[in-house]
C-alpha cells in the first residue's frame, strides 16, 4: 500500500462507511473496524454510517451497531430510506404514496408525516419500492397496478443483492427489476450511487465533498457514489468485489484507493496523529 494513498485518506475530515460487507457481515465485525472508528473519533474526525439497506429504521441501526460495539450516535446514521423521505417531503409534499417496504420503513414514512396507502387503494400519485423482506404477491400487484395507471415510480436504492453470512439474498434492485419487467417503467433511484446524500451529510457535518471519503465493498454503489460526487472512494476487499474486478472497472467505477482491510489505514492514522503532535511542539 502506497503511503501517498493512505495520506490522502488521513487528511480527510469526514469518513463515510457502508455497513454490510464493509465494517461487518451479519454478526461478525471485521478486524480493526472497531479500533478504526474509535481512533477517528478521538482524532476529531466525523463518522457517518451510510447504508442503502432501507429495510431497517435508523433507530434499528443504532441498536445494531451498538450491539456490535460501534457505539454510534443517531446523527451518525444515514439510510437510503431517509434520503428518499427527505426528497418526498421537499419535492413531492402532499402527494399520495404507495410503499412496498418493510414495517420498519413504513413506520419511518409515517413518523415523517407520509402515510402510505393500503394495498387495496387503486391509485397513488407515487409508488416507492425498497428492500422488502415481507414482500407478497399482493404488494407487488398493487405497485404495478398503480404504476400502469400513471403513478411516478421511485426506488430507495439499486442494490440487486444483500450480503448475509449465508450468501446473497435478493435486494431492492432485484424487486425493482420485477416491477419494471411487468410495467415497462424504470424507477428513479435514491441511495448510493446517487448524490442526494452528499447534501444531507454536508448539512450534518459542515464538510464539503472534497473533505469526505467513502468506504465500501461495491463498485456500482459505494465507489460510484464517491466518484460521481467528488468524494474520495476507498474500496474494501471485504465484500463482493475483488481487486482484479476493481482494476478492470471503467474509470467512473474505479476506486481511488483499494484496501485489503482496515489495518494499514489504522497504522497510517496513528503515524499521522503522531506527526501532527510533533509538528505542534
Amino acid at each position: 500500500m502506497k503511503n501517498r494513498e493512505l495520506s490522502r485518506i488521513c487528511e480527510k475530515k469526514c469518513f463515510i462507511f457502508d455497513m454490510d460487507g464493509t465494517i461487518y457481515l451479519g454478526e461478525r465485525v471485521f478486524p480493526k473496524a472497531l479500533s478504526l472508528i474509535r481512533r477517528l473519533r478521538r482524532m476529531g474526525k466525523r463518522v457517518i454510517f451510510y447504508t442503502n439497506n432501507a429495510s431497517r429504521s435508523p433507530v434499528r441501526y443504532v441498536e445494531r451497531l451498538s450491539r456490535l460495539g460501534f457505539e454510534p450516535t443517531p446523527e451518525e446514521i444515514l439510510t437510503a430510506g431517509e434520503v428518499t423521505v427527505d426528497f418526498l417531503l421537499r419535492e413531492r409534499a402532499g402527494k399520495s404514496v404507495y410503499l412496498m417496504g418493510t414495517p420498519d420503513l413504513e413506520a419511518q414514512f409515517r413518523a415523517a408525516g407520509i402515510d402510505p396507502l393500503p394495498h387495496d387503494v387503486p391509485d397513488a400519485d407515487i409508488v416507492v419500492t425498497s428492500f422488502d423482506t415481507t414482500l407478497t404477491y399482493e404488494k407487488l400487484d398493487a405497485a404495478c397496478r398503480c404504476i400502469r395507471r400513471g403513478a411516478e415510480y421511485l426506488c430507495t436504492h439499486p442494490d440487486f443483492n444483500c450480503p448475509t453470512e449465508d450468501g446473497f439474498i435478493p435486494d431492492s434492485g432485484a424487486i425493482a427489476a420485477a416491477v419494471t419487467a411487468s410495467t415497462g417503467v424504470k424507477p428513479t433511484y435514491f441511495g448510493k450511487p446517487y448524490g442526494g446524500a452528499i447534501a444531507a451529510i454536508s448539512a450534518r457535518t459542515g464538510y464539503g465533498a472534497h473533505e469526505m471519503c467513502m468506504f465500501g465493498d461495491r463498485l456500482y454503489t459505494d465507489i460510484a457514489f464517491g466518484k460521481r460526487g467528488g468524494v474520495l472512494a476507498v474500496l474494501m476487499l471485504t465484500g463482493e468485489t475483488s481487486e482484479q474486478t476493481a482494476l478492470a472497472a471503467d474509470d467512473a467505477d474505479k476506486p481511488d484507493v483499494i484496501l485489503p482491510d482496515f489495518g494499514p489505514l489504522l497504522d497510517a492514522l496513528n503515524e499521522h496523529e503522531t506527526e501532527d503532535v510533533n509538528d505542534g511542539v
